[in-house]
């Protein structure tokens, strides 16, 4: 209560949706705009909810693994965790682009990695192993992502097995530098931190913010590594 006294907006990213969920409730009941940003939370009571649409960012992950493959073949989808919104969000943009607009792709493989790189290694391999004749892969998230490149490595598939992965990390941009990774959905953090601060300022200001606020994610492929802004993003992503 004291720090909701000190205070005359808050924008927060939970790391855990539930526990936040009363202390941001008390915060508007105290008249303070809350925005949620990145990561829900198990309350509606703030102002505005920021992230990615990540419906949207599954579609492109199809669309950039479709145009990879000229529109036919055989793939997997190395999936995160069940349950995590998130991604199943991806997941599901991913599935459903595919079938429509992509009739003569199959999607052949689902595993979950459990945002355990080591369990997507060994789901790639295993995928690689029941279907050699595999053509690309989906992942949608970074454990799932570097799993995967690692299992076309171990396998010496890289190249042959077109990867689109999401997020980024120092090793998936090396493992794109590679040819391992030939694109990678990534978020922008930064627009995100700024567009929750700017939505409590205009609150202030006597606007109404959205109630809900949906940024686009990006594809990036090896060509967009030369670009500074890129890489200031994907330094962002790290």
């Amino acid at each position: 209560t004291t720090l909701f006294r000190s205070v005359d907006g808050i924008a927060v990213a939970a790391a855990e949706r539930r526990a936040l969920a009363a202390p941001i409730e008390r915060a508007v009941a105290a008249g303070i705009p809350v925005t949620v940003f990145d990561s829900g939370v198990d309350t509606d009571k703030y102002m505005t909810f920021i992230a990615t649409n990540n419906y949207e960012g599954g579609q492109k992950g199809a669309r950039a693994l479709a145009q990879l493959l000229n529109g036919e073949g055989k793939v997997g989808m190395v999936m995160h965790a069940p349950g995590s919104a998130s991604t199943m969000d991806r997941e599901h943009g991913f599935e459903d682009t595919i079938a429509k607009e992509f009739p003569k792709i199959r999607i052949t493989a689902r595993q979950y990695s459990m945002s355990d790189p080591s369990k997507a290694m060994a789901a790639v391999e295993n995928m690689l192993t029941a279907q050699p004749d595999l053509n690309g892969l989906f992942a949608s998230s970074e454990p799932s992502s570097i799993g995967a490149a690692q299992a076309l490595k171990s396998r010496n598939a890289q190249g042959r097995v077109k990867l689109v992965a999401f997020d980024s990390s120092e090793q998936m941009i090396a493992d794109m530098n590679k040819g391992v990774i030939q694109a990678m959905v990534v978020q922008d953090p930064f627009q995100m931190g700024f567009a929750a601060v700017k939505s409590i300022v205009d609150k202030w200001g006597g606007k109404t913010p959205a109630r809900r606020i949906d940024l686009s994610a990006r594809v990036i492929t090896k060509a967009d590594l030369s670009d500074p802004k890129v890489m200031d993003l994907l330094r962002l992503e790290i």
